[in-house]
């Protein structure tokens, strides 16, 4: 329970925690269980936490914005590293995941060992457009009555995922936090961003690992949002990624 919702999560294999925070319209399913990561993860020696959250998966769907501002989602996150009874974690986050992730390691850094930031990269900074675009699909009567490019794409893909549309125009709708590259000087811990060269939803790989101090950064070539979730380079990257950091 974290601020009167229930948020579901998952924990399998033993070692070294890392927490792995889904993208917007996603869930463990679809993120990490069926890409392999928490197989990868598992067999890699590391105990895997993955949230659903809120909103999303198996947690609580509230219907009101106010319930989904981008720090209460983060909190979420920090409640459960504290009640699983960790001091610190590895953490990975896609996406929106990426930016509840880079929010942890500014205003929970006590509990953050080191951060993988996927699938939004610079735009973390000047913004993502067309939220308005993904609420208004997400409200439309089917899918055929969508429009915009992304619209469709994300209600394809929620319809795909069995998810509560409504819930998730409210998640939408909620204002969007932009993370000032002041912000992302605070972040102390070893820090890798990865995302594909055809993402324009992530934006610059450069631009935000410029912002972060010890920050390293990974570009998939060929790779758009959705293929470069379960891409073998940026499992990889990730491995060696936590086995150098200290």
């Amino acid at each position: 329970m974290s601020d009167n919702v229930n948020i579901a999560y998952e924990v399998q294999g033993e070692g070294e925690p890392i927490l792995l925070i889904h993208g917007f319209a996603s869930n463990v399913r679809i993120n990490w269980q069926s890409t392999g990561w928490i197989d990868i993860l598992a067999k890699a020696g590391r105990q895997v936490i993955a949230i659903d959250n809120r909103g999303h998966g198996n947690s609580d769907k509230p219907h009101d914005p106010v319930r989904y501002t981008s720090p209460e989602m983060a909190r979420d996150s920090s409640r459960l590293i504290e009640h699983l009874g960790y001091e610190k974690v590895d953490i990975m986050g896609y996406s929106m995941g990426a930016r509840l992730t880079a929010l942890l390691g500014i205003h929970h850094s006590e509990q953050v060992r080191s951060m993988v930031l996927g699938g939004l990269a610079g735009n973390m900074i000047h913004g993502v457009i067309g939220a308005e675009e993904i609420v208004a699909a997400l409200q439309a009567t089917s899918l055929d009555e969508a429009r915009g490019v992304q619209g469709r794409a994300f209600r394809a893909f929620a319809e795909q995922t069995g998810s509560d549309l409504e819930a998730l125009a409210a998640c939408m709708a909620s204002q969007r936090v932009l993370i000032s590259e002041d912000e992302l000087a605070q972040i102390k811990v070893p820090t890798l961003v990865v995302a594909g060269d055809e993402d324009e939803l992530a934006g610059s790989v450069n631009t935000l690992v410029e912002a972060i101090p010890f920050a390293e950064g990974i570009v998939l070539p060929g790779k758009d949002h959705m293929k470069a979730v379960g891409d073998k380079t940026y499992k990889l990257s990730v491995l060696d990624f936590l086995d150098r950091r200290p």
